[in-house]
């Protein structure tokens, strides 16, 4: 059994199968899932688990390279905008309807049980070298 980071069986296995360049949507339980990425479910009830908890969970472990978000969560959820510009160096920001295109290449879909608007993220993954 693992001692630490992400315990969740299903999440930790999809990690584990990431590479270089692919992508994975943290998102809140408003998103449109798109079809075909492989999606870990964490909702629970609304706010459980957070986008913050979650987020903070997935950098742990991923290497990133880059990320992209919605701009309109600058103005709708100022806390999400906070937590992004401080955790993500170097983000992208693009209106909400190119990321939900965007999201359709995602290899992951970790879906949180967050209910403020706009706390979706797409990461692409890097190298550890």
């Amino acid at each position: 059994m693992k001692r630490a980071g992400i315990l969740n069986r299903h999440l930790s296995g999809a990690i584990a199968e990431l590479g270089h360049g692919d992508e994975v949507l943290v998102c809140d339980a408003g998103m449109p899932i798109p079809r075909g990425p492989r999606v870990v479910d964490l909702a629970f009830r609304a706010g459980v688990p957070s986008f913050a908890e979650v987020l903070d969970g997935l950098l742990a472990e991923l290497v990133v390279e880059g990320a992209t978000a919605a701009g309109e969560v600058r103005r709708a959820n100022p806390g999400a905008s906070a937590l992004l510009a401080e955790r993500l160096a170097g983000l992208t920001l693009v209106p909400h309807a190119r990321l939900k295109e965007l999201s359709a290449g995602a290899r992951l879909v970790v879906r949180t049980g967050e209910a403020r608007p706009y706390a979706n993220v797409l990461l692409r993954c890097g190298v550890f070298f």
